[in-house]
């Protein structure tokens, strides 16, 4: 495979957010390193801006159609690519919004904490535009190498280092697993890119080389059986980590999951579905029972995570345009209620220095206003209506009706009254145990802002889902050959809560 390394002005353009970003990451060392005693909470900040032009760099790419390949097409910028950088990116930034608080209590290395955490975004914006195997193994590393040190970042913490231990040395093993699964697939096919193995024959090194890659992806996104290493992980890191490890790489790993099974694997799709049902199961069914026991709001948190990633791996066990707009239509709506939650476990453990479920006591009383936000982000989760978690719900299982996928909805919705048993177990710690200790809570600016962009994507997105159904319709228009009719994810009916 050849390709020319001379680049026109408009093949420049197509970079033009990951320079953005790149080049402030290079600012905000520069800053860091020459202002030392510049208060940390400017470094935040300039991060949020850096993203936030970067941000508003990809939108007007989705809005003007802005679209291209590099490199022999082995970088791609199409819908569902910019759909999911703008995913990662605003998902950093209310991570970092998040974090201003927290970072207080790091004793070193504050300012490259912000670094840390934007080099990950970055890493994982090439992951969402990588169209062959040697970016994907090039990508996922990039993103990968800053949550090796952000998850360990309390240095003090036992937890933290054991996290960071664990998280290292299976994260060393998947990117194994993803070596010699991509040598395995180049040594059968001859071919890198994946619109060039789709008339690859299924032999048994190419079918073991993608059951390779699945698992090293699979310990991305944290599916059965590759999950062991979420609790543990999820519990010892700093929580604003937590929150992004939950969210971003799993939204850059099925950018990649979904380049793979549609269109490198696309003519085996009756046996990778049948793969991707029994993970599915696996997941939420393991995740929600396991989260009963949980006696620790971050870990019960990282078992729900387990569970919410079946959810999505049904609209992939679809195979079907429309399984793929549930697919970003649910971790659209994940991304809110996820990410709202875990900013208000971090506002309680600054408050109280305790991340115990038994500690959200009372907190109707000692905060209405996280008591009743945390309500909101766990019905949804749940799949309550009209919250947004109900409609991401609601077209993943309308998606795998449509191919009689009847066990796997059966199996979902038994998983989810499961799950509503142990969110009600929160609910009612905040409402109707009496709390240890009275005093009202105190929440920071930053924190409320991401806890108000939390409920407005809950609750406007359940109420009024027609844009957001739009977008991801484009965004999935490059499968309407692969996966079938481009039919747009149907809107159901406003559901009106009854009275009494």
């Amino acid at each position: 495979m050849t390709f020319s390394l001379n680049m026109s002005p408009a093949d420049l353009l197509l970079l033009l957010p990951e320079i953005i970003l790149t080049c402030w990451l290079c600012v905000l060392l520069i800053v860091d390193f020459s202002f030392p005693r510049l208060p940390k909470e400017n470094l935040a900040y300039l991060s949020i801006a850096g993203l936030g032009i970067t941000l508003a760099c990809l939108i007007c790419f989705d809005l003007f159609g802005l679209t291209g390949t590099l490199f022999a097409n082995m970088f791609v910028v199409d819908r569902m690519a910019l759909f999911f950088k703008i995913f990662i990116v605003a998902a950093t930034i209310l991570v970092i919004l998040a974090s201003i608080e927290f970072v207080h209590r790091f004793t070193f290395f504050r300012g490259e904490y912000y670094f840390l955490v934007a080099m990950s975004a970055l890493g994982m914006m090439f992951m969402a535009s990588a169209n062959d195997l040697l970016s994907v193994f090039v990508t996922l590393e990039f993103s990968t190498f800053g949550f090796y040190v952000l998850v360990s970042y309390l240095r003090e913490d036992v937890a933290s280092n054991e996290a960071g231990l664990k998280f290292f040395i299976l994260g060393v093993f998947a990117a194994g697993l993803l070596a010699y699964g991509i040598s395995l697939v180049y040594g059968e096919t001859g071919k890198l890119v994946f619109s060039d193995m789709k008339s690859a024959q299924a032999t048994p090194g190419l079918i073991i080389g993608f059951l390779l890659i699945f698992g090293a992806l699979g310990f991305k996104i944290g599916a059965v059986p590759f999950h062991s290493w979420i609790p543990d992980t999820y519990h010892g890191s700093p929580t604003p980590v937590t929150a992004f490890l939950s969210i971003a790489p799993k939204g850059a790993a099925f950018a990649i999951l979904l380049r793979m099974f549609f269109v490198a694997l696309a003519t085996f799709k009756p046996t990778w579905v049948l793969i991707l049902v029994a993970a599915s199961v696996l997941s939420m069914t393991y995740g929600n029972i396991v989260a009963i026991a949980q006696r620790n709001i971050k870990r019960l948190l990282a078992y729900s995570g387990i569970a919410q990633v079946g959810n999505v791996l049904i609209g992939l066990a679809a195979g079907t345009k429309m399984g793929n707009d549930a697919i970003l239509f649910y971790l659209l709506t994940y991304l809110f209620a996820n990410l709202g939650a875990f900013a208000i476990v971090i506002a309680v453990s600054q408050a109280i220095g305790s991340e115990e479920i038994d500690d959200y006591s009372g907190l109707g009383r000692r905060s209405p206003f996280l008591a009743f936000s945390m309500l909101i982000f766990l019905l949804s989760l749940a799949g309550v209506p009209p919250l947004a978690g109900f409609i991401g719900k609601l077209y993943i299982f309308v998606a795998a009706i449509k191919e009689g996928l009847y066990t796997l909805i059966t199996v979902g919705l038994i998983n989810i009254v499961i799950s509503m048993y142990y969110y009600l177990i929160v609910v009612k710690k905040m409402y109707i145990v009496e709390p240890h200790d009275p005093s009202p809570l105190t929440v920071s600016g930053p924190m409320k802002a991401v806890v108000y962009i939390g409920l407005a994507g809950t609750l406007i997105i359940g109420v009024y889902p027609q844009p957001a159904i739009d977008w991801v319709v484009a965004a999935t228009m490059m499968f309407t050959d692969l996966a079938g009719p481009a039919a747009s994810l149907p809107v159901p009916p406003p559901v009106i809560p009854s009275g009494g």
